[in-house]
């Protein structure tokens, strides 16, 4: 069978969007959606050899996006997490980058005409209900093709865009702190580890460097000797969010596990040795089973989140200067890529209301893909 298919960058990601009418004849639920996606990046195989995926947590991503003119935003899309090595999907999530994407698709395919000057788009976030907007500029009405905007971890220019990420919070546990607590101890093999379980962007467990036994002063490391402990409290923080049951297996995209220090001089992935000043904390996350090279939005947000509330190990390790504060507030947050910084947006509670990040966003292909069928099992 062929799917027509749409293949942009998103900031550090690459994402294969999908039209939902173009879905709809080869699959109707989301059963039958995993499926012909495993079978269209070529999951099963470690290399994704047979399939259109990237062969990394970075670069194996979809979505199918519904045009949505009467409903509560401008879209809806569903966003997936493709196995490598594994023919499985995971939905359970969301993706800012891919998220980035799907905004400059839309305007690029017509779904949202542009505007004179700006054009907004709305978009919902099935995975989660998670509600974001994406803005371009398009002068004149113009749509475009290109830019000269970067973000770190990638050093290629695309078209920015402005996303912003919408309370309300909790959107898949149901709160922002699923446990109720700001801090919770979660058991990992012979250690306890002081976590903040919170859902915001995507659910996320936010663990002390220091306590993991971590040392962020370089980022050039794939903390391999870290990973099976990482993994372990993954798996420990899934149970205490209620994000799955004892007898279900772990999941690999959820919740979001990632360890924080407070701001020091530190090396990063490429080298560059990135000063104390010029960040107000370090943050190193896991996507999938390996280490992110730079961070997920959807983690920056949980993070951004985090650093607001008071007790937190996020606020902890922030220097006092660092802290969010009511009304819009940068927070600079380093990471094996270089210093990302978001636009954190609290009301008069100090309740965050908006975190914001500008991004960049170029369509790569459009392609008629030739899906695979599974090889029929003989006895």
């Amino acid at each position: 069978m062929q799917l027509r298919g749409h293949w942009y960058r998103g900031g550090t990601s690459k994402c294969w969007l999908f039209d939902a009418k173009d879905v709809a004849p080869h699959a109707a639920g989301h059963e039958e959606i995993r499926g012909l996606l495993a079978n269209a990046f070529g999951a099963a195989d470690a290399r994704q050899l047979d399939g259109v995926g990237g062969g990394t947590s970075t670069t194996s991503k979809a979505a199918v996006v519904w045009a949505t003119p009467d409903g509560p935003a401008d879209l809806d899309y569903l966003f997936a997490q493709v196995g490598i090595g594994d023919p499985t999907v995971e939905l359970g999530s969301n993706c800012g980058n891919c998220a980035t994407a799907i905004a400059l698709y839309a305007v690029q395919s017509g779904v949202v005409p542009p505007g004179e000057g700006t054009t907004r788009v709305s978009m919902r976030n099935l995975n989660t209900g998670a509600v974001l907007s994406g803005t371009i500029a398009t002068p004149g009405g113009s749509i475009p093709t290109s830019g000269l905007a970067t973000v770190p971890g990638s050093s290629a220019p695309g078209v920015p865009v402005s996303l912003s990420f919408h309370a309300p919070w909790g959107r898949t546990t149901g709160a922002v702190l699923p446990t109720g607590n700001v801090t919770d101890e979660i058991a990992v093999g012979g250690l306890t580890l002081t976590a903040t379980l919170v859902d915001a962007g995507a659910p996320a467990a936010l663990i002390l460097a220091d306590e993991a036994g971590i040392d962020l002063s370089s980022m050039t490391g794939n903390l391999a000797e870290h990973l099976p402990r990482l993994l372990k409290a993954r798996a420990s923080a899934s149970l205490a969010m209620g994000l799955r049951k004892p007898e279900d297996p772990p999941q690999n995209a959820v919740p979001k596990v990632g360890v924080v220090a407070a701001p020091c001089d530190y090396t990063a992935a490429d080298g560059t040795r990135i000063t104390a000043e010029s960040h107000d904390l370090r943050v190193r996350m896991l996507s999938m089973l390996t280490p992110h090279p730079a961070i997920g939005l959807t983690s920056a947000v949980a993070v951004s989140v985090a650093a607001a509330l008071p007790g937190s190990v996020v606020a902890k390790v922030l220097p006092s200067a660092g802290r969010v504060h009511q009304g819009p507030r940068l927070l600079r947050i380093g990471t094996p890529a270089g210093v990302i910084t978001t636009e954190v947006v609290t009301d008069n509670n100090g309740n965050v209301t908006e975190v914001v990040l500008h991004r960049a966003a170029r369509h790569l292909a459009a392609a008629d893909i030739n899906v695979a069928q599974p090889v029929a099992q003989t006895a």
